[in-house]
Parts: structure tokens; sequence; C-alpha cells
């Protein structure tokens, strides 16, 4: 009996206690941490971009062939429109703008995630199909918030913090018109899908498909018996002359400069040189 006052104010105690573990735990959550980031942005923009001539549109989910592209900002203005691409990363960050995945390191610990201009290539492609853009009218950015910090030279479409706010404003020559860029917010909104908890939901569980299904696609590629050459084994990714890492290279010179190529790592002792395509990503 003794006991029982001592149990009472201890549960009282936990249950003060309990909304501040909860809230703790929804803090140190990947998905608080990515709501903090897009806020942070939309911050931003709505400060330090005069908004009678940027349109800030967020959250923007388009439909596409295989499914959805979800998009963080959208921002319209007459000197382009900018895809945002918010990532809430801490660590060093190493990568290049033509490397599949990047490196995010913390101490001693590393880790692999997908470059993030691939990851916002397909949200470009999905708004220059629906507004029949070009290239020059619409532009991919990058923005890194939290503490990271870059180890390797980054391309300028890739920032961090607000410097994606001079990145934008750096861009001064128009390429649309008043009346163009009234009906490309007009078209993104009719074309969006309405933003709620059940789109959210269809979106995340479409991505997780896709990565499952390239999951199980790298499965089946490790499991394949490797391609016999004369020469030697090669792995099917690998150089078809010698079997080493090819790596993509773009040519600086000549008619077709600017063309992206596969190239051996051992040039110029292994010449083979490939074509090169841009993949599809989500």
């Amino acid at each position: 009996m003794i006991l029982a006052p001592l149990i009472k104010q201890i549960v009282g105690t936990l249950w003060y206690l309990l909304p501040l573990l909860i809230l703790a735990a929804l803090i140190k959550s990947s998905w608080f941490k990515g709501v903090m980031g897009e806020f942070i942005v939309n911050v931003a923009a709505k400060l330090m971009l005069d908004k009678n001539e940027y349109h800030l549109i967020k959250n923007v989910t388009m439909p596409t062939e295989d499914g959805t592209t979800q998009i963080d900002h959208v921002i319209v203005s007459k000197y382009g429109i900018f895809v945002v691409e918010t990532k809430n990363i801490k660590g060093w960050i190493f990568g290049d703008a033509n490397q599949s995945t990047w490196t995010q390191q913390i101490f001693k610990h590393k880790s692999k995630f997908q470059n993030p201009l691939r990851q916002n290539y397909k949200h470009v492609k999905t708004l220059e199909s629906l507004l029949g853009l070009s290239d020059q009218q619409i532009h991919s950015l990058i923005v890194f918030v939290g503490e990271s910090t870059f180890k390797t030279e980054m391309p300028a479409n890739v920032t961090h913090g607000i410097g994606y706010i001079r990145f934008i404003k750096s861009k001064t020559k128009p390429v649309l018109t008043v009346e163009d860029v009234r009906e490309i917010v007009s078209k993104i909104e009719i074309g969006r899908l309405t933003p709620s908890f059940k789109t959210n939901r269809e979106h995340i569980k479409h991505v997780k498909t896709i990565i499952s299904e390239k999951q199980n696609i790298t499965k089946d590629m490790s499991a394949t018996p490797k391609h016999k050459t004369d020469n030697s084994i090669i792995d099917v990714n690998a150089c078809k002359a010698c079997g080493s890492e090819m790596k993509i290279r773009e040519k600086k010179s000549g008619d077709d400069a600017g063309k992206k190529y596969w190239v051996c790592i051992k040039f110029p002792e292994c010449r083979n040189v490939e074509p090169y395509s841009e993949a599809n990503w989500f």
C-alpha cells in the first residue's frame, strides 16, 4: 500500500513527459526535416523575391505516363521557370553533375544517395511537356538545407540555403512574356493533382514501387552470368573492350561540343567510347 502513491506519482510524471517524447521523436523524423526544409525555401522565396514578378507554387504533384512525379517548388517568372528540389541532408557532401549517386559523410560513416540533379530531371521534363517550353526557359535548381557542407565543386544550380535566391536573381534576361507567365501558372494549377494526404500517399506508393523494381533489376543483373568476349569476361555495364568501369565525359570542342559519351577509365590505353543517353528518374 505504501508503494501505491509512489507508483501513481511516477505514472503522472510520465503522462506529462509523453507529449514531449512524441514531439522529440517527431522533430528527429525525416518527414519533419523534409517539411522544415521546404518551409525554409518557401519563406526565403516570399521574403526575398518580388511576388509581382516571381510566382511560387508549392508541392506540385503531376500525373505522368507511369504514375506521378512530385515537385517541391515551382517558381514562375519572366526570367524562366525554376524547378526546385530541396534536400535536407547533413554532413559532408561529395558529388558532381555526371555521377548517378552522391556521397554523404558524417564523421567516418559514408552513405550514397541519388544525384538530386537526376532526380529533378523528370520534374523538369514533365513541366516542359505540359507547358511546351524549351530547356532555355526552364531551370533545374537544387537546394540543400540543414547542416551540410559541399566538399566538391558543385554546378551553379546546386546551392545551399538561401543561395538559391542568388541563382534565381542571376537570370536577368526575359525569356517569357507577362502573358506567358500568367498562362503557365494557370496551366500548372489546372494540371496538378489536388494537394491532399491521399495524393501524397499515392505518390509515395508509386516511388516505393519504382525503387523496388530498380532494386530487383540490380539483383537480377548481379545474378546474371557475365558476357564473354574474345578477350575476357566482362560485366554488362562494364567496358566491352577491357571490362573496366565506364565514366561519362563531355566533348569540349568541335562541331559536337557539349555532347556526352561513355569513356573507359583506362583511356587512352583503352579507347572504347560509347554513346551516352539520359536515363529516366522519378
